[in-house]
């Protein structure tokens, strides 16, 4: 049986997050799961969970984006250490595939 106690500590360990990415539209199918992998692989590394990863596809922006007109859109809510947060958006920022991401913590 699980504490209240031990329960409270976990609560506050993890925070629930929403990552939105817009991929590159010329990543090949390939690389464009290696890259969605890689997140996960990060999240997991650092003892957060994935609970669901939506691939919305590939969608018209709104404005371009290093001269795209459309990118590949995907969703991911996962729970995550504060601690990694900045870690994961700088790993974000350099990744040549990845064209926008916002993440987002969720209060639940």
């Amino acid at each position: 049986m699980v504490s209240k106690e031990t329960l409270k500590i976990e609560d506050v360990r993890f925070r629930d997050y929403e990552l939105t990415l817009i991929i590159s539209p010329e990543v090949t199918e390939e690389k464009f799961d290696a890259t969605v992998d890689s997140i996960i692989q990060f999240i997991t590394e650092k003892g957060g969970t994935v609970s669901d990863i939506e691939r919305w596809g590939k969608r018209k922006l709104a404005y371009p984006i290093e001269h795209f007109a459309e990118g590949s859109y995907v969703l991911a809510r996962f729970k995550l250490g504060p601690e990694f947060g900045n870690e994961l958006e700088t790993n974000l920022q350099i990744s040549e595939e990845v064209l926008r991401y916002l993440l987002i913590r969720v209060n639940s």
